[in-house]
């Protein structure tokens, strides 16, 4: 597997390759991650074995510009071969990983790969959101449509992607539905509701990097659930793309809810499930947008698992992980008047919130790895034939 960026601090080699790659393995399979130290320099150079997976953080590159990008394809590449794979499988059709890819295609042609995609990358997506340079943003939109149409398979994390690779060309028999999993649903830290009434303030959760929507809304949010319940406070987990979270902290201050906002920011992985599991119950605001369509919220499945009862805009995945009323509430996108009365009705109501969240635990049982898994062998299965018959 071929990773985009390092294991931390985002989130999918993290969240989907590596719960993905230990179901492999515990399936009889070796599974090995090469990963560029992307955003995580300090791991440059490392080797990590992480139940049964290999985790290969290539060297930095030591050269500038052009020569580096270069630099660190290759070693991308060097790395994977030396593992004397089977197959390649990369995870993002972008960047060093999808120039390492169409490397291999031509170094390789034997060699049969799959590409992954668990989010909008070019126009529309990650090019909007993130200051990329504008020939990496045309590279970016150039792999994300073309390397799907050269791979033997496609795995996808969203019924929208499914949509987006199958108008790329892409014939539906080799497209995949992979969404995002969780792992150890039976062991996870699991939330026990307790009446809102017996504890000093009633605790809604906000574990974001804050593009998703606009703060604006979250705090318009705020402001209409404090006054109906003055108590209430709102736990924020995470960071944005460009500062987001300072915003929000200001708009709180004006708005006169700024004492009923806790922002806690990056949590190191191993301290997330005792904070999650501290709150009542957790918001997912969504806007209407491509980007939102088109991702899979690993996050969504983890605040579930938890027994957590969530509030989330009706867009995209979020529909076929929550039925409305069952286990959890979804609310019309971009409403912060709709998100603040679905959380009001929830902190009132200590039966409903019990009920949502132990549905919601219960749920998250289907999209387990280790039963997502045979869908990747499927995949596999599939690219080493349909390589097979083309070579």
């Amino acid at each position: 597997m071929l990773a985009p960026f390092g294991i931390r601090p985002k989130g999918t080699l993290l969240a989907r390759m590596l719960p993905l790659a230990q179901a492999l393995v515990r399936r009889g399979h070796r599974v090995s991650i090469v990963a560029p130290p992307v955003q995580n320099p300090a791991d440059a150079g490392r080797r990590d074995v992480y139940e049964g997976v290999t985790v290969m953080h290539t060297a930095a590159p030591t050269l500038p510009g052009m020569a580096g990008v270069v630099q660190q394809t290759l070693a991308l590449l060097q790395a994977a071969l030396a593992e004397s794979p089977q197959l390649l499988h990369l995870f993002k059709p972008k960047g060093f990983g999808g120039l390492a890819m169409l490397l291999a295609q031509a170094l390789r042609p034997r060699l049969p790969w799959l590409v992954d995609t668990d989010d909008w990358e070019g126009w529309g997506g990650w090019n909007d959101l993130l200051p990329y340079p504008g020939p990496a943003k045309r590279l970016f939109a150039w792999q994300e449509r073309q390397l799907p149409r050269r791979a033997a398979a496609v795995t996808v994390a969203s019924r929208t992607l499914q949509s987006q690779v199958w108008g790329f060309g892409v014939v539906p028999h080799r497209v995949f539905y992979l969404p995002n999993g969780i792992t150890g649903v039976e062991t996870s830290v699991s939330h026990r509701p307790s009446p809102i009434a017996h504890r000093p303030s009633p605790t809604i959760l906000l574990y974001t990097r804050f593009w998703e929507f606009d703060v604006r809304d979250v705090v318009a949010a705020l402001v209409a659930i404090v006054q109906g319940c003055p108590a209430a406070r709102l736990l924020v987990v995470g960071k944005g793309e460009r500062g987001e979270e300072r915003r929000m902290l200001q708009l709180a201050a004006q708005a006169g809810v700024g004492h009923a906002l806790d922002y806690q920011g990056w949590i190191e992985p191993a301290d997330l499930p005792d904070v999650l599991a501290s709150a009542d119950l957790a918001l997912v605001p969504l806007d209407d947008t491509l980007i939102n369509r088109a991702r899979c919220s690993a996050k969504m499945l983890e605040l579930m698992a938890l027994g957590l009862p969530l509030v989330a805009g009706n867009v995209g995945q979020a529909a076929e992980y929550i039925v409305h009323g069952v286990n959890g509430m979804l609310v019309p996108p971009g409403n912060p008047g709709a998100l603040a009365q679905a959380a009001r009705c929830l902190i009132h109501d200590d039966g409903l919130r019990a009920r949502l969240g132990a549905a919601a635990r219960e749920s998250v049982s289907a999209y387990s790895w280790d039963r997502l898994a045979p869908t990747a062998e499927a995949a596999y299965t599939l690219a080493l034939g349909y390589h097979a018959a083309v070579v």
